[in-house]
């Protein structure tokens, strides 16, 4: 290989370790299966190739590859470079060197490409490693690809992921708040429909693609699943978790968000792009996922962490650099992985996980997986809540820095956001207050709130319109009717109305001779005194108002707890150990020259003799596929044609067909 030496010989000896490959007596060989596994993956496995039945030796390889033009020679790396394969096309196969009168005669006169079947050609083994200078590539293959990086300030970097992370908080907020009164419904196939991301995207003032990340962190963290509303559609919920989220420190609900997109299998950027059918990604789909994901984020930090404090990505190359290197450490990804690390570094940038290209300390902690230590070292930026506003006498009010949460939802109730930034600027119209009446809000309780925020008086011009408001709100009044009833009897209809075994009808008079009623006309007919709920408007014509009641969606249990992967992993090594400590067992207690009992009478009276002593026996078994093997267990009963034994190889009492036991005999 062309690689350094000890590099070469340490990384054999891991796929030794590995088991992956053994040492045979003519070398070193690679374990049965791996080539297989290897095949249709991207990229060339070595540049080693079958060599000739009667190869020549290196020194007449070169000197044939000396006798070639330029143009032959080019085509022989070219050939080298793309597989080792080629067609003849018009060339003549059967041809001596004197011939020749094109470059591919000029190879096949000289063996140096062997003809195949039909028009094809191949390289034998021994010319490409003769191209190479007895090497299987022209490149080092040991040489670590260099990140591209510069200089930046670490407080800097540390100050811009805190500031994206308090943005990504906040805004999961605002949606998640918007959807417990307004919920999105669930598509027929699953997911958010387009306009209801557009929407997402307007409330948030962002981009779509934004919108989507917001949307798909939020589920990842378990704060949105989908469940049925006040009226039996289904639809995009917050869960009751997310009450408990709202309430803890910002940094714990950062890492929270943080801790669910790392171990997410989801793939946001693809929301928007179309599948190999055509069909369109939509946010929240079920099958928006990739098993590669995780892998991506974790192996991108990791990387990432890498480079030196005071040095971040270089802007255009960093990345490219960066994708390169995780091209480099594993080699047999499909061409996907690519995008997926240059989509985790997209969104770690949005999440806070890192800023202005780097990593802070907040981010080396993520990529070390070490999340509450991730929040102890971001709190430190995140910017501090604050409880007032300015009101400007242009029907503004101006943040001068984050609000705290519940200021924000009242104020975000009552005002639209016009601008962000340093300074969230929110204005005052007439369809905001309108939104605040319609929760409910009275017009001093409005005013006190103004009041109570504002570090300056209320200006003139707001408090005019919140009373121009108050004074218009409910002039126009909308209710809800099915069915109406008219009588030429005023006293039969107003005792009807006033009949208290008619209130589930939802009557109300309208004038003298004319009611109305809630119930639909096939429901009214047959169950005029029923009881049933009560109508919209109050029987004495005062409006109703109430805020809609915020609706939640159970939180989704079942996720993996921390550990559960290195549980799962270790269980799997101590499987297959406890399988290899078995065979060798059997292994080791194979007789030289003794035979096993291989009758079925002398193997039930073995295993008898077995159960009886209580000793340890190595029996050979067929399983459901046909292949004989041994196991060693210990045997415990012996009824109806079925031995019921402990399995050394299984770690667990198993029952074996007595009709498949083809030997017997003692460990």
């Amino acid at each position: 290989m062309r690689a350094d030496e000890a590099r070469t010989a340490a990384a054999l000896q891991r796929l030794l370790d590995l088991a992956l490959a053994w040492e045979a007596p003519g070398g070193v060989r690679a374990l049965t299966g791996v080539a297989d596994a290897m095949r249709g993956m991207p990229g060339l496995v070595s540049g080693l190739r079958p060599s000739s039945p009667e190869p020549a030796s290196p020194d007449e390889v070169a000197a044939r590859i000396a006798e070639l033009t330029p143009a032959a020679t080019a085509l022989l790396r070219h050939v080298d470079d793309h597989g080792g394969e080629g067609t003849t096309g018009s060339a003549r196969r059967t041809v001596s060197p004197a011939e020749a009168r094109s470059p591919a005669e000029e190879l096949i006169s000289r063996r140096l490409l062997v003809p195949r079947e039909g028009d094809a050609v191949v390289l034998p083994g021994e010319v490409g490693l003769a191209l190479r200078g007895g090497r299987t590539t022209r490149e080092p293959v040991d040489e670590v690809p260099p990140l591209a990086t510069s200089s930046r300030d670490v407080s800097l970097v540390a100050r811009t992921a805190a500031g994206a992370a308090f943005d990504v908080v906040r805004r999961v907020e605002l949606l998640l708040d918007h959807w417990g009164v307004q919920p999105p419904s669930v598509l027929r196939s699953g997911g958010l429909a387009v306009r209801d991301l557009k929407a997402v995207a307007r409330e948030l003032h962002v981009d779509e693609p934004g919108a989507a990340l917001v949307v798909e962190v939020a589920l990842t963290a378990g704060l949105v699943a989908e469940a049925a509303d006040s009226n039996g559609t289904p639809s995009w919920l917050p869960t009751d978790d997310f009450d408990v989220w709202s309430g803890l420190p910002l940094a714990e609900r950062w890492t929270r968000l943080v801790g669910g997109w790392l171990a997410s299998s989801r793939v946001p950027s693809l929301v928007g792009s179309r599948d190999p059918a055509g069909k369109a990604w939509n946010a929240l789909a079920p099958e928006l996922s990739s098993g590669l994901a995780e892998e991506a984020r974790r192996l991108a930090l990791q990387v990432l962490a890498e480079v030196p404090e005071g040095e971040v990505l270089a802007v255009g190359t960093g990345i490219a650099s960066l994708v390169q290197r995780l091209s480099w450490l594993r080699p047999r990804r499909p061409t996907v992985f690519a995008d997926l690390v240059t989509a985790a570094l997209s969104e770690a940038a949005v999440l806070g996980v890192t800023g202005a290209g780097g990593l802070p300390p907040s981010g080396r902690s993520v990529a070390l997986g070490d999340l509450p230590a991730a929040a102890e070292a971001i709190d430190p930026h995140l910017p501090r809540p604050v409880d007032h506003v300015l009101l400007q006498a242009d029907l503004t009010a101006v943040a001068p820095g984050p609000l705290e949460t519940e200021v924000a939802r009242r104020l975000h109730l009552l005002a639209d956001v016009e601008s962000r930034g340093g300074a969230t600027v929110y204005r005052f119209t007439s369809g905001s207050l309108r939104r605040g009446f319609d929760a409910g809000w009275s017009s001093g309780e409005v005013r006190d709130f103004l009041t109570s925020v504002s570090h300056t008086p209320v200006p003139q011009p707001l408090e005019f319109l919140v009373d121009d408001v108050a004074r218009t709100f409910g002039t126009v009044r909308v209710g809800h009717a099915e069915a109406f009833l008219r009588a030429d009897d005023e006293a039969a209809l107003a005792a009807l109305v006033h009949d208290p075994r008619g209130r589930s009808l939802g009557l109300r008079l309208l004038a003298p001779t004319v009611a109305i009623a809630t119930s639909p006309l096939d429901v009214l007919l047959p169950r005029l005194r029923e009881p049933g709920p009560p109508p919209v408007e109050a029987a004495d014509g005062t409006v109703r108002v109430s805020r809609p009641d915020l609706q939640r969606a159970r939180t989704r249990r079942g996720r993996r707890p921390a550990g559960a992967v290195e549980a799962r992993q270790a269980a799997q090594v101590q499987a297959v150990a406890t399988a290899i400590r078995a065979g060798d067992r059997a292994e080791s207690s194979r007789p030289a020259s003794a035979e096993a009992t291989t009758t079925p009478s002398g193997a039930l009276a073995a295993l008898r003799e077995a159960i009886e002593a209580g000793s340890t026996v190595v029996i050979g078994y067929v399983d459901n596929h046909g292949t004989t093997g041994e196991r060693v267990v210990d045997p415990r009963r012996l009824d109806g044609g079925r031995l019921s034994a402990y399995d050394h190889r299984a770690d667990d009492v198993r029952e074996f067909a007595v009709h498949r036991i083809t030997r017997v005999r003692h460990a």
